[in-house]
């Protein structure tokens, strides 16, 4: 085993293929982008198997392995393996080095090879490469499958609300239905700004980014917490609420909190739900909602519910013991998912753990 540095190890190539330059082609070879496999061209720029790196906007820094003849568009860098490193056993050691901190630009971040080839890890002979290459592909594979697991739990969840309230869009089952407004109190979110003055208190901060981590329908607990003076300028909700993101990316994201807390701009929250609704059959069907709630939402650079729409949004009512045979089978499948997960995150930390070994 020797210390070597990326560069030693490999030779960087570029790409100066757009998108619009392989939209309508077809053929044998694959052709690869930020997000993945794009489609099949009549050409190929790499004759043998080589890693690919995200250079350029999202997902900066991701690695992926591409097989021999094949291509790359601009967004990407090639990094073609010399005849001392296994292509796959290249791939491990650029994701063990998260290449993403060499970022630069605000607006549209970049990474450059001449920012991290000089990245040092152990190089191993071809012969152990192997046998390293053979262990870390069968724990990807077990991580892989377990978040496999988990979406088909999330599908059998949505599957099960739709066998038993059909499609709620166009209310196939003719429940009766009320305007919102009718079955709870919404009301916004409100931000203190600059919010800078009003951090470092003991009243919970609820921000989108809260709710995002994991999936439970519940949110126990906040990054921050405002001060006592930033209450005037938010929206103090109680222990319990419904809270629903009404713009941007997370449009139509619902989460039930555990704590009085202050909710963002970026928040309706749902009070004093009608005893006919399931606070979490609500929290479900508002979810099953999104796509639409994104096509009805005003015209804009982010699309953006206010309060008046949601207030006027037709909420189907199903008999009260259908929503609770529906939530005991979600709480059911909920409890798969949460060994699911402990499997999954032991996994990953003993991956993590022997990439550390591997290649520190």
């Amino acid at each position: 085993m020797v210390r070597v540095k990326l560069e030693d190890v490999c030779e960087r190539g570029t790409s100066n293929l757009k998108m619009s330059d392989v939209t309508d082609l077809s053929g044998n070879y694959p052709i690869y982008g930020a997000a993945g496999y794009i489609g099949n061209v009549d050409f190929y720029h790499q004759i043998n198997p080589y890693v690919a790196i995200v250079k350029d906007g999202a997902g900066i820094g991701r690695a992926m392995l591409c097989p021999a003849q094949s291509s790359i568009i601009g967004t990407m860098q090639y990094l073609l393996p010399k005849k001392n490193i296994l292509p796959r056993y290249l791939y491990y050691v650029v994701k063990y080095m998260h290449l993403e901190k060499y970022f630069t630009g605000a607006t549209i971040p970049h990474i450059y090879f001449k920012d991290y080839k000089n990245e040092t890890f152990n190089l191993e002979a071809l012969e152990r490469q192997k046998e390293i290459v053979t262990v870390l592909e069968k724990c990807e594979k077990v991580i892989e499958y377990r978040k496999r697991e988990l979406n088909e739990l999330d599908s059998l969840i949505k599957a099960r609300f739709v066998e038993l309230f059909g499609d709620i869009n166009i209310n196939d089952k003719n429940w009766k239905y009320e305007p919102l407004r009718e079955l709870c109190t919404i009301v916004r979110g409100g931000s203190p700004r600059p919010i800078e003055q009003f951090l470092g208190g003991d009243v919970p901060w609820i921000k989108i980014g809260d709710a995002t981590d994991g999936d439970s329908i519940y949110l126990n607990s906040t990054k921050e917490h405002i001060i006592q003076e930033g209450i005037k300028k938010s929206r103090l909700v109680k222990e319990g609420s419904l809270i629903f993101a009404n713009c941007g990316v997370s449009l139509g994201f619902a989460r039930i909190i555990t704590f009085d807390g202050c909710i963002h701009d970026g928040w309706l929250a749902m009070e004093d739900i009608d005893e006919r609704l399931d606070k979490v059959f609500l929290l479900q069907a508002l979810n099953q909602m999104t796509e639409h709630f994104r096509a009805i939402a005003p015209a804009g650079t982010q699309p953006n519910l206010n309060t008046a729409i949601m207030k006027a949004y037709k909420q189907v009512i199903p008999p009260i013991e259908l929503q609770r045979e529906f939530i005991n089978f979600a709480k059911q499948v909920t409890k798969s998912k949460v060994a699911v997960q402990k499997a999954l995150d032991e996994t990953q930390i003993l991956f993590d753990s022997l990439m550390q070994e591997y290649f520190g």
